[in-house]
């Protein structure tokens, strides 16, 4: 694996050029070729992209776990693993906020109001703000802050699986899932099926070509850090030189005996 990238440039443009593709058509797909829901009518809509976009957080901070593990298991242990895991919570916790955002949007319409105290609700409102944490830790600098970054994402980790069976536990408001739910018997057909799919793939395509990008930001931000720490070393390794070459050079002169003229 590449130090400075995950992807060869080439094919991160062809991926990106697709996953843009791939989201237009989602967008000609949702709003005038799948049907309105029968009860929701055109809100329904909305779940093109809440759906996808929960999909994408889950999938980000499942990256982010097995890259925490990979860094911490030490015949695995790399400094690549370590970036990964930064860029893809970054990214999750961008959708997760989207999550949020359109399961409000959706909400209101079919609910009746933009905000529930319900248990799925509160449970992704914990995910988002334990991965901002994690995102805040990986700023604070010093001795194992990657170890220290690892061990908090696993910890995070343990509120997806309950944000996702948390319908199957509780009684909430939220519906149960439309593909994954008990029975792993799906909910949708058809159009809507094909659609909802659709998003899935084209918001994964966006997540590898954004987890690619960040990647290398990441991997420039550390290249940067560590010229500027050389730099400031090799300066203050010359200013120590002259001045200690100054200093013995007086010495030298200060013990100097004047030659008596005869």
């Amino acid at each position: 694996m590449r130090e400075d990238a995950l992807l060869n440039r080439r094919v991160a443009t062809v991926l990106g050029w697709s996953a843009l593709a791939s989201l237009a058509v989602l967008a000609v797909l949702g709003l005038w070729v799948a049907p309105p829901d029968a009860v929701q009518r055109d809100a329904q809509r909305l779940m093109y992209l809440h759906v996808p976009a929960a999909w994408l957080a889950y999938l980000a901070f499942g990256v982010t776990a097995l890259g925490s593990a990979l860094y911490l298991w030490r015949r695995t242990r790399s400094p690549v693993w370590d970036r990964i895991a930064g860029a893809s919570a970054e990214i999750g916790v961008v959708f997760t906020a989207l999550t949020l955002v359109l399961g409000s949007l959706w909400g209101r319409p079919v609910w009746g109001i933009w905000w529930a105290w319900d248990a799925r609700l509160v449970t992704t409102a914990v995910l988002f703000f334990l991965y901002v944490g994690y995102l805040a830790l990986r700023r604070i600098p010093g001795p194992g802050r990657a170890t220290r970054c690892a061990i908090a994402a696993l910890i995070a980790f343990v509120d997806v699986p309950i944000v996702h069976f948390s319908v199957d536990w509780w009684r909430t408001l939220h519906q149960e899932g439309t593909v994954f739910n008990e029975e792993l018997k799906a909910q949708i057909h058809g159009t809507m099926a094909f659609t909802l799919f659709w998003g899935v793939l084209a918001f994964t395509l966006a997540y590898v070509y954004l987890l690619d990008r960040r990647y290398r930001l990441e991997a420039l931000e550390e290249g940067r850090d560590e010229r500027e720490l050389e730099q400031a070393i090799a300066e203050r390794v010359a200013s120590g030189d002259g001045d200690g070459s100054g200093g013995a050079g007086s010495l030298v002169d200060s013990g100097r005996t004047p030659v008596r003229q005869p």
